[in-house]
């Protein structure tokens, strides 16, 4: 047995350092087309700035791009939450600039064919980018900022019986309590659940960047939350980052209910509705003993009868639900994109970026675009939200 269990060891001694090269590569690419193509564009090529103007230029953009790797080290890799701010911010400014010096090429084929010479032309498309840039990052920080706005939608459940006719589920998903203390924001958002006077509250995962000591004070308002039927919770990727277990148990400790691969039962009116919940898609990845999505074992002992309500937070674990004939599936993850328009490389990973949508003949999935956010403190397009679902019997 010694021989095979050494070169399976050797197999991944050897793959590490490709897999930290290829990681490395990756990354320097991205950083050179984030920061180079706006300084090329905006600085270097065209406009034919004042000496001052160029160093100044030179030093913002390609600063910017020399300190990011570090304050993302040291911010998300270290835990120092200063550099996480400094590091997150940068890179959604970036991201903006990168997308909007891009979008330039627009307007710069519209001037040349007006007529309009370099240096002229390119100054005022710098112009048009830093201003757009502006605008866009100032409404982007108030938008991630603020307390949700609610978003209601009703979903027909064929098989839901008619005494939990009008049911009201709220949706939270993506708080990503972290670097920035939104302590303020979390109590907010909690009142705001509370007003709708909700049946079932779900948490459908990445509650925290960080450690529960690290951020037990933003996420402490969640215990202050009400509902009439049940409070269920299921991890986020983000939470297999660090402390997934922690986060269970701590959520239980507020008086959640985690939905750990398993499932309860509501009622009312006489008839029941299951709620069941599965570990991310990552968990088992994250080698942490007794994780991993197992829609089987969360569903082990359910009346194949019954209506079934899944918390997944993916929504690309709805191709197991629709297997399993699952009502709804509701997920999180996605953000809606978050940071225009992110939203297409979303897209290709995900089978849905926001809202409602069918799989297969009996599954539904609804994808809330998130209350909080993640990296950046930027919501660009894409609003965040606490999603109300009305559960409706078939008419």
């Amino acid at each position: 047995m010694s021989g095979p269990v050494s070169q399976a060891d050797e197999s991944e001694r050897l793959a590490r350092p490709r897999s930290r090269r290829a990681f490395l590569v990756v990354v320097l690419a991205a950083l050179v087309l984030l920061f180079g193509v706006p300084w090329w564009l905006l600085v270097l090529s065209g406009p034919q700035w004042p000496v001052p103007v160029f160093v100044a230029g030179t030093v913002v953009i390609l600063g910017a791009g020399l300190a990011l790797p570090f304050l993302m080290f040291r911010g998300h890799g270290r835990g120092a939450d200063v550099a996480a701010r400094i590091g997150d911010t940068t890179l959604g400014v970036a991201w903006v600039v990168f997308t909007w010096t891009v979008l330039g090429t627009v307007p710069r084929v519209v001037l040349a064919l007006a007529g309009v010479e370099n240096p002229l032309r390119a100054r005022l498309v710098a112009a048009f980018v830093v201003a757009v840039s502006l605008v866009l990052v100032c409404w982007g920080v108030v938008e991630a900022m603020r307390v949700p706005r609610v978003r209601v939608t009703e979903v027909v459940l064929p098989r839901l019986g008619r005494g939990l006719d009008g049911t009201r589920v709220v949706l939270l998903a993506d708080t990503h309590f972290g670097p920035i203390d939104r302590a303020r924001w979390s109590a907010r958002t909690a009142a705001a659940v509370n007003a709708l006077e909700p049946d079932v509250v779900a948490h459908a995962g990445d509650i925290a960047d960080g450690s529960v000591d690290a951020r037990r004070a933003q996420a402490a308002p969640l215990g202050d939350i009400d509902a009439a039927l049940a409070r269920v919770y299921v991890t986020g990727n983000h939470e297999y980052f660090g402390e997934a277990q922690a986060w269970l148990d701590h959520m239980a400790a507020l008086g959640w209910t985690p939905l750990h691969n398993r499932h309860v039962v509501v009622e009312r009116g006489g008839d029941r509705l299951v709620l069941a919940g599965v570990d991310d898609a990552t968990a088992r990845g994250s080698g942490l003993p007794g994780h991993g999505q197992n829609l089987t074992e969360a569903l082990a002992g359910v009346d194949a009868d019954l209506p079934v309500l899944l918390l997944a937070h993916q929504p690309q674990q709805v191709r197991h639900a629709a297997a399993a004939g699952i009502d709804l599936q509701v997920s999180g993850h996605t953000h809606g994109g978050q940071i225009w328009p992110f939203h297409y490389l979303v897209r290709v990973d995900q089978p849905s970026v926001q809202g409602l949508s069918r799989h297969g003949e009996r599954t539904q999935l609804y994808t809330t675009r998130g209350a909080g956010f993640w990296g950046p403190p930027l919501r660009i397009f894409a609003p965040s939200e606490i999603s109300l679902l009305i559960l409706r019997a078939r008419p």
